[in-house]
């Protein structure tokens, strides 16, 4: 029912911008100026079409695209003034019934801050044209742009105040092109003419920024244009409230005299004479005590004026070097800070238009799907959508999870790799110096003094009372003395014959190894000959070959290169590898026998 009941050009026209490609996207969208400009519609049908567009979207991208760069836009500057214009008029007179918190509070203030950027891009393009057919265009843009910002907040009144406290709007209207300084007094005439208390809501530096800039306009110009747009605006502001008229008393005491003298005969006597009419009867009625205190206001200002320019005079060096160093700083810090928050603010407008169409695609693949399938079907269609979404889900979770983790086990694997070798470098380093590190020389033990001695003397007194010693005879003691000599003579005997058998055994298995490494060498009995013979017949020629071997071996490594020393880095200088030489002689034959 609601599909059957959506503007069919509406929705033909979100249907191709979901299809078309983003550069596309700002021309599509200057077609709902015609479908909303259509003589046949009426107030309700109007209404209805403007709610259609907001809820496929369109205003949001209206939005999204004001908020792009646009230089790249096809049309440039002009599309952007259009799409100004149109989204203005889309806003106005919807009411939203879902959501309407989002609408009024994030949306419509958004839209006014998008304007103003446009506003004061087109402002500045505008300053700094040469021809005066580019000065035409952008000033026809910008009275664009500040026409639709006056219908957004003449629709919705409470914008009024959103306006008047943004930055960027005192920013349009603090200039010295008189030109654009007079759209924006027109823009803020249109303000206070649709609400006159909106200055008494704003805070008091904006208010006193605004009258500031104001009576600046009036004292520093001779353009008939801009004084009238200036008067009429300070007139303004003293008919809404008599609180004001006080403060344009107060704060700006040449202000009459600059009307009487300046204003007077330009064209628009009769709003300065009004104005000053307020101004004297305010002035009037509180004369004699104003006078008072300004007359001792004075007098403490000039003292304190005098002493802060002596103040200041002293310190004058010092400060022109640490204003330009943090001027220069601040200029680099707010250049980076624009970089860096115009790079985020492509980055999500773009991921947002992203989201945003695969979200249409997707609820657009859905109905869809939902039409082509059975009623019947429908519910395990369903159940294998989402299950397959699970699936999808779990799979991207797993990965992730898997990647975390190996992430974080390389990083462990990679400290306990280094710890290992800081370790082991640190131990050959400690054992290297322990090695050569000398002897300390001998120091003798400090003696006992007289009252230590005394003291041990008393406790080994007490030892012996305690543990009386068991008495032995004469003749037991050299029993147990002739005992022990005869245990250690046949303790030392066994040891001879102990070490003499395994030298026996030594020398038999040096002869079993000679044996056998000469069977394992020896030529088969068809090419034996009476040398072979001899060989084994005789011990000397085995062993003058392997002493031989391991005096060629010895020489070896005493003529080896530096780099081929460096395995063992803690061996002396004066040692000779064992592993080296025992190869050789592993199976020397040790002669001799008992």
């Amino acid at each position: 029912f609601a599909m059957a009941a959506t503007d069919p050009q509406v929705l033909a026209l979100a249907a191709q911008i979901t299809e078309s490609r983003e550069q596309d996207i700002p021309l599509l969208l200057l077609k709902l100026k015609g479908i909303l400009s259509s003589p046949s519609l009426g107030c309700e049908e109007s209404n209805k079409i403007k709610q259609d567009i907001y809820d496929y979207g369109l205003t949001q991208y209206c939005l999204l695209v004001l908020k792009q760069d646009h230089s790249q836009l096809h049309g440039a500057w002009a599309t952007a003034a259009q799409l100004a214009e149109i989204l203005s008029h889309c806003c106005v007179g919807l009411e939203v019934k879902e959501d309407p918190e989002e609408f009024y509070r994030k949306f419509l203030p958004s839209v006014i801050d998008s304007l103003l950027v446009l506003g004061k891009r087109l402002q500045a393009r505008f300053i700094r044209a040469i021809k005066d057919k580019e000065k035409q265009d952008f000033l026809h843009w910008f009275q664009i742009v500040t026409d639709a910002i006056c219908w957004l907040f003449g629709g919705h009144i409470q914008l009024a105040a959103h306006v008047l406290q943004n930055d960027r709007f005192l920013q349009l209207l603090i200039t010295d092109n008189v030109e654009t300084a007079i759209v924006m007094m027109s823009v803020l005439h249109n303000i206070l003419r649709i609400d006159s208390s909106v200055l008494l809501q704003v805070e008091e530096e904006t208010l006193h920024s605004v009258l500031d800039e104001l009576v600046y306009k009036l004292s520093s110009t001779t353009n008939p244009a801009v004084g009238s747009a200036a008067t009429k605006l300070l007139l303004l502001v003293a008919k809404s409230c008599k609180q004001l008229v006080q403060l344009l008393t107060a704060r700006y005491k040449g202000l009459k005299g600059l009307l009487s003298k300046q204003w007077t005969g330009k064209g628009f006597d009769r709003e300065v004479n009004q104005l000053l009419d307020l101004m004297y009867l305010e002035q009037s009625s509180g004369k004699g005590e104003m006078q008072k205190r300004h007359e001792a206001a004075c007098v403490i200002q000039a003292a304190w004026w005098g002493f802060q320019t002596r103040k200041r005079l002293k310190k004058l060096p010092q400060a022109v070097v640490t204003l330009q160093r943090s001027f220069r700083a601040k200029r680099e810090q707010e250049l980076q800070h624009l970089t860096k928050q115009k790079e985020d603010e492509a980055l999500k407008l773009q991921m947002q238009l992203q989201r945003q169409r695969a979200m249409r695609l997707f609820h657009e693949r859905q109905l869809a799907l939902l039409e082509v399938v059975h009623a019947s079907q429908l519910n395990k269609y369903m159940q294998e959508m989402e299950e397959k979404s699970a699936l999808t889900i779990q799979r991207f979770w797993r990965g992730y999870r898997a990647r975390r983790i190996f992430h974080q086990q390389k990083q462990s694997l990679k400290e306990y790799k280094a710890a290992v070798i800081i370790q082991r470098a640190a131990c050959k380093f400690l054992e290297k110096r322990r090695r050569r590190r000398p002897l300390s020389p001998w120091k003798e033990p400090k003696g006992l003094t007289d009252e230590q001695r005394l003291a041990l003397q008393q406790k080994v007194d007490d030892y012996i009372k305690l543990h009386p010693a068991s008495q032995m005879s004469e003749e037991r003691s050299k029993e147990l003395h002739v005992q022990a000599q005869a245990k250690l003579a046949q303790f030392l005997l066994r040891n001879r014959l102990d070490q003499r058998a395994a030298q026996r055994r030594e020398a038999l298995l040096a002869q079993v190894n000679t044996d056998v490494e000469l069977l394992m060498n020896a030529p088969g009995l068809a090419e034996t000959t009476e040398k072979d013979f001899g060989a084994f017949m005789s011990r000397s020629i085995p062993v003058a070959t392997k002493a031989r071997q391991a005096h060629n071996t010895m020489l070896r490594y005493t003529r080896w290169p530096w780099w081929k020393k460096l395995g063992d880095e803690f061996m002396e200088d004066d040692a000779i590898p064992d592993d080296a030489i025992n190869t050789e002689l592993e199976t020397l034959f040790i002669g001799g026998r008992k």
